[in-house]
């Protein structure tokens, strides 16, 4: 999962690479995405590292190596026509209605794993469709689903850890107490128990080791519920 500033990054840099055999400068990068300063190309570079998409290559000035890149870079052609990065992306599973016949309820539903989500660190907010699961529909709650892998052990008091594969209900809603995948500043995602104090909304971990967060109601975008978790021993 990478954010939309991560993936323009990773998209300008492959296409001066494609076009001029060298990446850009530091300076070329931070005009091309409108950021203030290069502390936050640095930043960006960091994180993309971290991803395994990008390489800086050792005592040489300049030089990066793409290792990879998303399958769907289409949806980078979407921050020209007003584009919201949001964690939820591609084909979501449909559940049909508690109302169908049984046999039908019985039918196999592809759910599809939508990239990574941070249980620590916010980290991303864009993905492309990586796989599927395949979950009986009798299963599912009515509506929506995606999954996601988890990142990190902010949530481990909540039986959710490292590697761990939660199932979503997508919805843009959640009680005080749920546990939520949680978009900040229509940039960064994190799965967190979601708290409502007053108009300010709290974004709780389940590890005393992490700190609450406290953003004000316009900065937090409710992207879906937890209602299922995969883990594989």
């Amino acid at each position: 999962m990478l954010t939309q500033k991560q993936l323009d990054l990773l998209v300008f840099i492959n296409e001066r690479l494609q076009e001029a055999g060298v990446p850009p400068s530091f300076e070329e990068m931070k005009e091309a995405l409108d950021l203030r300063s290069k502390s936050g190309i640095h930043r960006l570079i960091t994180a993309l590292e971290e991803r395994g998409f990008l390489r800086r290559l050792p005592h040489r000035a300049r030089a990066l190596e793409i290792i990879k890149l998303p399958e769907a870079l289409e949806n980078h052609a979407r921050r020209n026509q007003g584009f919201s990065p949001a964690v939820i992306e591609g084909s979501l599973g449909k559940v049909k209605s508690r109302e169908a016949p049984v046999e039908d309820q019985r039918d196999v539903i592809s759910v599809p794993v939508m990239g990574r989500i941070a249980a620590g660190t916010p980290i991303s907010a864009i993905q492309t469709q990586d796989s599927t699961i395949s979950i009986p529909a009798d299963m599912l709650p009515t509506g929506e689903h995606f999954a996601l892998e988890v990142r990190g052990d902010s949530m481990v008091e909540a039986g959710i850890l490292d590697g761990d594969t939660v199932l979503i209900h997508k919805q843009n809603t959640g009680e005080t107490g749920d546990i939520v995948v949680a978009l900040i500043d229509r940039e960064e995602a994190t799965l967190k128990r979601l708290r409502r104090k007053g108009e300010s909304i709290a974004l709780e971990a389940a590890n005393p080791a992490y700190e609450t967060r406290i953003f004000g109601p316009d900065r937090v975008t409710v992207q879906g519920k937890l209602v299922g978790l995969f883990r594989n021993y």
